[in-house]
């Protein structure tokens, strides 16, 4: 019960984050590029590839903490359906290099992201 509390809390406390810069982005910022949903993921990137090295070849106390931040936190911050949904929405107005730009830029930073922060832990 602990777990999935942890995990419930996380998830809804990265959702909250999430939707803080999604505020902030369009507070400063008048692009028609997805920002605020990059933004969201690369940090969640970022956090999800630390406490993976963090957490790697430990046996934690608190199994808990690691499922409130990986699964959780970072579950409930990045966003893959919004991601999506933007995208497509971009392919349908005709913004095809915008669409296109926002595919490659967040694969690639995001993979990248994590590979540089975990591959010296393998």
């Amino acid at each position: 019960m602990t777990n999935l509390l942890a995990i419930f809390i996380g998830g809804g406390l990265g959702s909250l984050c999430r939707y803080g810069i999604s505020k902030l982005v369009l507070k400063f910022s008048a692009t028609n590029f997805p920002l605020a949903t990059l933004i969201s993921n690369t940090l969640s990137c970022a956090i999800l590839a630390i406490s993976v090295v963090y957490f790697s070849g430990k046996i934690t106390d608190s199994i808990a903490l690691k499922l409130f931040i990986i699964t959780g936190f970072c579950g409930g911050f990045s966003t893959f359906s919004t991601f999506s949904f933007e995208t497509f929405e971009l392919l349908k107005q005709g913004n095809y290099i915008v669409a296109l730009l926002n595919i490659l830029t967040s694969v690639l930073v995001g993979v990248s992201l994590i590979y540089f922060l975990v591959k010296n832990q393998s």
